[in-house]
């Protein structure tokens, strides 16, 4: 069970943060796949369901495809209340007033942020059933905020000399430089540089060599370990495929200018699998922030400050 000594709270009101990567989202206390398959009736085979507006939602079936824009459907509103549901369970809560603190990739945080927000707040009282309980959640307001950086902005003052931090998730790579403690605006980027499209490309050679496609869990597995029992001729194709994307990514970097030499890295998120166990550093500086959590309880922390700066976490715009 949880320690609710370590959850945030301001005037009564529960902070709730939420990562939603595009293969996994995040809470405080919580992992789980991002994946949702509802259905108008009770699947016939248990699993962890949450049931909303009469349907059943089985929460981390089918893999959430890539899409840069979150809100082009209902499945991340149903995932982000199954977020709140099993952070209600964790914090031992049946009822309660939540401000959900999110976030974005970093060059879709200034375009996006409203719709998103919105997206989020798109309902005030929240009403539904999660594994044979019911609970009731009021959505008092929400915080967008970027990604990656959230996950270190407590521990600026560790981060001297210059940094480049690269939060490498599902399905983006975002990129920012930290001078002395402080973030460099100028020097942020988003990249399609996801695990997801390591796995695809490693499903592509596999499919050629067996003649079917490996199942994603397999691949991702490969990934998480670096080992696998499967024929040789299949491990050297699937250690070469993650070599030749980690040399990608690390290219990527290289076009922002990355310097080992004179530079720490900072490596965070999902994909840091990739490069742990695919690629050799040598003697460059480099850090791996190995909580997954890290960003969740980030946009709790940057929620909790601006609370108490007097910001508002309402609706920015009036319903049409």
């Amino acid at each position: 069970m949880s320690n609710n000594n370590e959850r945030l709270t301001y005037k009564n009101m529960e902070i709730i943060g939420i990562d939603h990567g595009f293969g996994q989202m995040k809470t405080r206390y919580n992992t789980f796949r991002s994946g949702v398959l509802t259905s108008a009736t009770e699947p016939p085979v248990g699993g962890d369901i949450l049931i909303l507006d009469g349907k059943y939602h089985l929460i981390g079936e089918q893999h959430k495809v890539f899409a840069q824009n979150k809100t082009q459907d209902e499945d991340y509103y149903i995932l982000t209340v199954a977020a709140l549901a099993k952070e209600m369970v964790s914090r031992q809560m049946r009822e309660a007033d939540v401000i959900i603190a999110a976030g974005l990739p970093l060059q879709w945080v200034s375009s996006g942020k409203e719709d998103f927000k919105e997206y989020l707040l798109q309902r005030d009282m929240v009403e539904l059933a999660y594994k044979g309980k019911d609970y009731r959640i009021r959505i008092k307001g929400a915080f967008i905020y970027p990604q990656g950086f959230a996950g270190i902005a407590t521990r600026l003052n560790e981060f001297g000399g210059i940094n480049i931090l690269a939060d490498i998730g599902n399905g983006t790579m975002n990129t920012m430089y930290i001078k002395n403690g402080r973030p460099s605006a100028s020097e942020c980027y988003t990249d399609k540089l996801g695990v997801e499209q390591c796995i695809i490309r490693m499903q592509n050679e596999f499919q050629t060599i067996g003649g079917s496609k490996a199942p994603y869990e397999l691949m991702e597995s490969y990934l998480w370990t670096g080992k696998t029992d499967l024929p040789e001729k299949y491990r050297e194709m699937m250690k070469k495929t993650a070599e030749d994307y980690a040399a990608r990514i690390v290219g990527r970097l290289r076009e922002y200018e990355y310097n080992p030499d004179i530079m720490r890295l900072r490596v965070m998120g999902g994909g840091i699998c990739i490069l742990k166990n695919f690629w050799d550093f040598g003697e460059a500086k480099v850090d791996f922030i190995e909580d997954i959590r890290a960003t969740a309880k980030g946009y709790e922390a940057l929620a909790l400050n601006d609370l108490r700066r007097g910001k508002d976490a309402g609706r920015s715009r009036i319903p049409a």
